[in-house]
């Protein structure tokens, strides 16, 4: 198990390295707007640069590369405290591996290039990991004029990701009235500027309005905007949230490890004081940090034989929402009140690391996971 790099990623490391030293943004807006419009800029000149797509089939627009080199590419960024890639790997894939010849060329290259912005439609009011329980429904319209026949939606999206700046969603719906639950499901590309949508911001804890209410009254999309086939729906969303689980492989633990850093290194130098009890804790974030990253490279390692990911991605995401909800408790409790007052970078990560026990499915969901589908173990 020799995690070092070969010659070959050693200097792909270097040039990145240099890169992001001269490129990347400094210190993001604090108002949302702003920041949207900072890291669409960013996320630009990655892909000007190459740095977008690196493990993405060449024939579809990447550059076909080896995983190792996406996660040098997550492992640089955060140990520079830059900016992360463009969130679409779970997009990108879904449509590569499930979609048309006609879906790749439409919305492939917008994705690659971040000048198309997509959201994800699955969350519900009352159906939130419980996919298979979503009420919003499309159903199959005839035209009786000879025009194509279209999906009406009715419904509800909540907790959507980005929606507010995005112009597509990637919307999971019921479309197969007499199927099974789990069989009755299909994925639907839908334009936001669609008559019958209504996009409404939520405002987070810190701040932002990075999540939106996303309702369909009555709106319609061609029966080619399916991907996949109808009832592909449930395939489609696990394969997906396989890709989205993970913690973009070593990426997360770089952001994680930066953070406690710069906090062991304020406390060596004084400028936060911190005792016994103080130090112990920042030693467990730091071996839960260390577990966590021996645990995701050999996550990595499975995948270089270009398998896709599967089920283990959950025991990652378990993973990485302990460390990150416990280092970032470390850091608000040995920073003190001065830290919480200023309202500055880390309250607001520390909110973040909340919603990190849901999003993209909760601790239940993920163990439930672990259990079934790692472990074989049965249901009751």
């Amino acid at each position: 198990m020799d995690y070092r790099d070969t010659t070959d990623e050693a200097a792909f490391r270097g040039r990145l390295r240099a890169w992001i030293a001269e490129h990347a943004p400094g210190h993001l807006p604090r108002d949302p707007d702003a920041r949207v419009d900072v890291l669409n800029q960013w996320h630009r000149a990655m892909y000007q640069a190459g740095w977008v797509g690196l493990t993405f089939p060449v024939e579809y627009g990447g550059h076909g590369m080896s995983p190792v080199y996406e996660a040098i590419l997550n492992d640089e960024l955060g140990a520079a405290g830059a900016p992360p890639p463009p969130a679409i790997g779970h997009i990108t894939n879904a449509i590569r591996l499930f979609g048309s010849d006609e879906h790749k060329r439409a919305h492939l290259p917008g994705l690659l290039s971040s000048t198309v912005r997509w959201c994800q439609g699955f969350s519900e009011p009352n159906a939130g990991s419980d996919l298979a329980g979503l009420r919003t429904r499309a159903v199959r319209i005839e035209a009786t004029d000879g025009s194509p026949a279209v999906y009406r939606i009715d419904g509800q999206k909540i907790w959507t990701s980005e929606a507010v700046w995005s112009q597509w969603c990637l919307l999971l719906a019921r479309t197969e009235a007499d199927q099974p639950a789990h069989r009755a499901l299909s994925m639907l590309l839908v334009p936001l500027s669609t008559p019958g949508l209504d996009c409404r911001e939520i405002i987070t804890a810190y701040g932002t309005r990075e999540f939106a209410e996303v309702f369909f009254d009555g709106a319609e999309v061609p029966v080619e905007n399916v991907l996949g086939r109808p009832g592909d729906g449930w395939t489609i969303a696990m394969q997906l949230l396989g890709y989205e689980r993970g913690p973009a492989d070593v990426g997360w633990v770089a952001r994680l490890t930066r953070m406690l850093t710069v906090l062991e290194d304020d406390v060596r130098l004084g400028r936060v004081p911190a005792g016994p009890t103080e130090r112990r804790a920042i030693a467990h974030a730091w071996t839960e940090l260390r577990a966590l990253q021996l645990h995701v490279q050999r996550t990595l390692s499975s995948r270089l034989d270009g398998s896709t990911p599967g089920p283990e991605g959950s025991i990652d995401k378990l993973l990485v929402t302990r460390a990150e909800q416990l280092l970032n408790h470390v850091n608000l409790a040995v920073r003190g009140a001065a830290a919480i007052l200023a309202d500055g970078d880390e309250i607001e990560a520390y909110f973040w690391s909340r919603a990190q026990s849901i999003f993209g499915g909760t601790q239940q969901i993920q163990r439930n996971i672990v259990a079934q589908r790692v472990l074989g173990l049965p249901r009751r």
